[in-house]
Order: C-alpha cells, then sequence, then structure tokens
C-alpha cells in the first residue's frame, strides 16, 4: 500500500485508484474488513471494493495478490505487473516509475513488470481440488 500512496501522491488528480479486497461468498461480511483495508481506504482518490467469490479478479485476468494495472480513459491497458522490486519491499522499483511516467509523462519504457505476491488462485483440499480463488 506504500507504494500506491507514493504514486498517488505523486500523480496527484491524474488517476483514481480501485484496491480489491478477496472475499470467499460464504465468508462473513466484514471478513476482509482488515488494518490494510483501512490502510488503503486512508489514501486519497483511492476506492476499496469488496471482491465477493474474486470475481473482478477474473475479469481483469488478476492472479496474484499484487497485480496492479493501468487503463487509460477509453479502456486500454497501459501497464500490468507489480509496484514493488520484490514481495513486500518498499523503495524505488521499475512498476512505480513506470506508471508514475505513464501518467505523468505520457511514455514509459515498459508496460508490463513482474507482479510479487501470493497467488490467488490456489488448487488444494481448501478448495475442494478446484481451480478457484481461496484464500492462503
Amino acid at each position: 500500500m506504500g507504494e500506491l500512496a507514493l504514486i498517488m501522491t505523486q500523480c496527484q488528480g491524474r488517476l483514481t485508484a480501485y484496491v480489491l479486497f478477496y472475499k470467499p461468498k460464504d465468508f462473513p461480511a466484514d471478513w476482509d474488513k482488515t488494518d490494510l483495508w483501512e490502510t488503503a481506504a486512508a489514501i486519497p482518490d483511492v476506492n476499496v471494493l469488496q471482491d465477493e467469490d474474486g470475481i473482478e479478479a477474473r475479469r481483469f485476468n488478476a492472479s496474484t495478490s499484487g497485480d496492479t494495472l493501468l487503463y487509460d480513459a477509453h479502456g486500454s491497458l497501459l501497464f500490468s505487473g507489480g509496484i514493488t522490486a520484490s514481495r513486500g519491499h518498499s523503495g524505488d522499483n521499475a512498476g512505480r516509475s513506470t506508471i508514475v511516467s505513464l501518467l505523468t509523462e505520457g511514455v514509459a519504457s515498459q508496460r508490463a513488470t513482474v507482479t510479487f505476491g501470493c497467488s490467488i488462485y490456489v488448487q488444494s483440499s481448501e478448495c475442494d481440488g478446484e481451480k478457484k480463488l481461496c484464500q492462503k
């Protein structure tokens, strides 16, 4: 969330962000309302939404908890990847630099980076052997 907060500060007024929190369908309504939810909600111009059973993750082909997507006003994908240099690492990184460059200069040297995080598609007994979104 720290990297997202930096992007939102550097690009103030140039974008609106949506942070989605996965919630299994049969879990309590506020199961995903954690400290991380509150942290995301406190970032200016960030909308925090519940993604019940991963419907939105599937729609956008997101498969890792750190997946970050940037679309232009016409719905064209401009960037896909992660905004950290490694899992849980804050500091300068190609993803954040790319997004800031796209939003402030309209160009970037790359359009994708590696995403670090947990897989949100888990095939295990927790999911009755089916490939579906599960909480690790």
